[in-house]
């Protein structure tokens, strides 16, 4: 792979600087081990939202995607981003533009305004298509360090896959399996569980318009998982994560006669990439799953501590000591 496809430029989006920071150090530090370097965008702003603008008005939503994307062909590098809803409006707008050429020339007339251009030159990302497609599942497991004994609920989001026809899966989207084979590279096992490919239930301004019909998706995903007895919940979506991580808090209370055990939910989400760190012996501090504060209606809303403090206990049975958790 040549020097200029090791760099990339990373799109950010609104819900990790905002809401999960660690997801952003933990994607950076990750990437740094496979000898990639991510660029960061200036000036980029939201992508937009493909479930709000889209909805309202398809020629604003294209207009602000194409900012974002001229943005990194002024870098002259690929889009990659951690975000589920960002790679589906920056890879479908891109996808749109380059193909649609009037769309493109009265986006151009609109960026133009701000000097501008949408060209149509670079690729759009997500961050487990470089490790699935580009690194490759094989290289990863070369670089475990420590495998990781746990059960895994993978939870990969809807805008990683669908619409099937431009993404990168071959038209795998009822049968993905790309997320589940880097989770199990790490040593982790992912398990299969009810509604699995359900929605998380954040998707399409849901959350903001109807929480409680969010939050019933979410429940109900939630009982799979802890049926099939998984440690953890591991997603590559930050906003995919805030529904399940400050969601459980929220069902715990909205929800209390509907939980088929009686007892609250509390099942750590954590980012791919802080789960990969883990298994390349990355310090739990870099990777943010270690929080030095004492904020409160801060992420993580569902404690990790459990899934850390048990991971130690786990890998110590088998002569591995992690002193920094």
């Amino acid at each position: 792979m040549s020097e200029k496809q090791k760099k990339l430029a990373f799109f950010l989006g609104c819900v990790i600087p905002n809401r999960y920071p660690m997801v952003e150090t933990s994607i950076k530090r990750v990437f740094a081990e496979f000898d990639y370097e991510l660029l960061d965008m200036k000036g980029a702003g939201c992508c937009p939202a493909p479930g709000v603008f889209r909805s309202f008005d398809i020629d604003t939503w294209l207009v602000l995607a194409a900012r974002n994307i001229s943005i990194a062909e002024e870098l002259g590098t690929d889009i990659v981003t951690g975000c589920n809803g960002c790679y589906g409006t920056l890879l479908e707008a891109n996808h749109i533009l380059t193909h649609n050429v009037s769309k493109r020339e009265k986006v151009n007339q609109h960026l133009g305004k701000i000097g501008k251009e949408f060209r149509g030159t670079i690729r759009v990302r997500h961050i487990i298509e470089v490790f699935y497609n580009d690194i490759g599942v094989q290289a990863v497991k070369d670089k475990i360090r420590y495998r990781l004994p746990l059960k895994v609920a993978a939870h990969a989001g809807c805008h990683l896959v669908k619409p099937a026809g431009i993404r990168p899966w071959g038209g795998k989207t009822e049968n993905f399996t790309a997320f589940d084979e880097l989770i199990e590279s790490t040593g982790a096992e992912s398990v299969d569980y009810n509604e699995k490919n359900m929605c998380c239930g954040a998707g399409g301004g849901l959350r903001s318009a109807m929480k409680e019909v969010a939050l019933d998706f979410t429940r109900e995903k939630l009982e799979g998982i802890r049926q099939a007895g998984a440690d953890i919940i591991c997603v590559c979506c930050p906003f995919c994560e805030m529904q399940f991580d400050l969601g459980q808090v929220e069902i715990n209370t909205i929800f209390k006669d509907l939980n088929s055990s009686g007892q609250p939910f509390q099942i750590p989400v954590i980012y791919y990439t802080q789960l990969l760190g883990l298994a390349l012996g990355i310090n739990p501090h870099d990777l943010g799953l270690i929080v030095n504060h004492n904020l409160k209606s801060v992420p993580p809303y569902t404690p990790i501590d459990p899934f850390l403090h048990k991971l130690r206990r786990t890998l110590s049975k088998f002569g591995v000591i992690l002193e920094e958790l």
